[in-house]
């Protein structure tokens, strides 16, 4: 009889705890091992490995599966496992086993603190790492785009932008990528009562120009500015869409005319954007909120 045909004894828990610490101890795989100091609990990394162990595509799995998805041998696995059973983390039903509810206790606090800002921060920073560009999020509130986020280097500033920085949406990237998806009613309301004033001599001033510019941007999922908001800054952006499929926010890539086209930044930063925004938009999804303004947050 197996592992995997019948339920652990209890002293085999006693023979298992010995070799989690004997010589046939087999460590967890670990494809990008990181620096570990004196202090490092290898026990606790094992037990988290199985944990992780389970996906969406298979939430349950054998004693053998487990072992083999962490790189221990069968005995270690079974002790780790045997211990979340107690705790209530993992159950076993046909000598198969499950994540439990109660696993979700260990993400609780971090979700309930954790804003949509800083949920964005660590793709936003990959994103400028990678083309060495300005990259910010921002959310549409009343007629402005309001920015949330802002990494990358200080060589492209435009008019001192922060986070909180307000600006009208018909004038930036942020705001076409985000008007073009309201309802069209929403759009010749906002288009009525908004002043088109210049900021540059590039800056659209004519509604109906600016209506067509916005059908092109729906029609293509993403917009580019060009020297419209300031002279010398070139930007482009792509919508962030919830699980509904509704636009909730968008991801920009700003850069200095004179650096790039913008022909060729949309060459070097449409496709990085989109991945991105997939990257944000799962995120958003497993969070289950939605951005807003700074002050709401």
């Amino acid at each position: 009889m197996t592992d995997d045909d019948a339920a652990p004894q209890g002293r085999d828990r006693g023979e298992e705890l010995d070799a989690l610490t004997g010589p046939e101890a087999v460590a967890v795989a670990d494809d990008a091992p990181r620096p570990r100091g004196d202090y490092f609990v290898q026990s606790l990394e094992r037990g988290l490995a199985v944990v992780k162990a389970f996906t969406a595509e298979e939430p349950e799995l054998t004693l053998s599966e487990i072992a083999r998805r962490t790189g221990m041998t069968r005995a270690a696995a079974r002790r780790f496992v045997l211990t979340l059973v107690d705790l209530g983390y993992v159950g076993t039903v046909d000598r198969r086993f499950h994540l439990r509810p109660s696993v979700l206790e260990l993400g609780y606090t971090y979700l309930s603190v954790m804003s949509v800002p800083q949920l964005m921060a660590p793709h936003l920073t990959a994103l400028s790492d990678r083309l060495n560009e300005t990259v910010s999020a921002a959310v549409l509130d009343g007629d402005d785009i309001v920015y949330v986020a802002w990494v990358g280097p200080r060589r492209v500033r435009v008019g001192g932008i922060t986070i909180g920085t307000r600006l009208p949406a018909f004038v930036t990237s942020h705001g076409r990528v985000q008007l073009a998806e309201l309802p069209e009613d929403r759009l010749t309301a906002y288009l009525e009562r908004t002043p088109l004033e210049p900021r540059t001599s590039r800056t659209v001033t004519d509604p109906a120009v600016l209506r067509q510019r916005l059908a092109e941007v729906r029609a293509q999922g993403f917009a580019l500015v060009d020297q419209e908001l300031e002279e010398g800054v070139t930007s482009i952006a792509v919508p962030v869409r919830d699980a509904q499929g509704t636009v909730v926010a968008s991801l920009n890539v700003g850069t200095h005319s004179r650096r790039l086209s913008p022909a060729a930044l949309r060459r070097a930063a449409l496709e990085p954007l989109r991945e991105t925004a997939r990257l944000v938009e799962r995120d958003i999804g497993l969070l289950g909120v939605r951005p807003t303004p700074p002050g709401q947050l």
